[in-house]
């Protein structure tokens, strides 16, 4: 985000897209995030990981969100940050050990607000992929945007 000026309601269009930068997933910080907030055998152990669905190590899906959200904050430079006002997130694979992700984000819809003249509703559609361009996660969020206010 650095030396990119911060984005207003009215910078943005529908089908604008935003590529993030990368970040390499290790199973270290797997482990250590799963501990933390998500301690599940998928998640914490190896060996116990093998017998389960996903058949090895997986990334808790609420890291790979907590990355995206970081990837997402460095690559889309909203004016006064990005506020959240709900979203729909699905993680179609997981993501592994050694996957490098990164976020594309496209913007799907815009909605000026009625009542508050200065702000609009930005949905966008952000899709975490590996270094496969395989999705690990697809979320739909919608973002409160400030206008330019002269």
């Amino acid at each position: 985000m650095d030396n990119q000026p911060p984005l207003y309601l009215d910078d943005l269009y529908v089908g604008q897209t935003f590529v993030s930068g990368r970040h390499d997933m290790d199973q270290e910080q797997m482990i250590d995030f799963a501990r933390q907030f998500d301690p599940q055998p998928f998640h914490v152990d190896p060996v116990a990981a093998q017998t389960t669905p996903f058949r090895g190590l997986a990334a808790s899906g609420w890291h790979t969100t907590a990355i995206s959200m970081r990837l997402l904050v460095d690559s889309l430079p909203i004016s006064q940050g990005i506020i959240g006002a709900g979203a729909e997130i699905d993680w179609p694979r997981p993501t592994r050990a050694g996957d490098c992700l990164h976020v594309v984000t496209r913007v799907k819809d815009i909605k000026p607000s009625r009542s508050k003249p200065d702000r609009g509703v930005v949905t966008l559609e952000c899709l975490t992929m590996n270094q496969h361009d395989e999705i690990c996660q697809r979320m739909v969020t919608k973002v409160f945007v400030m206008r330019k206010m002269d």
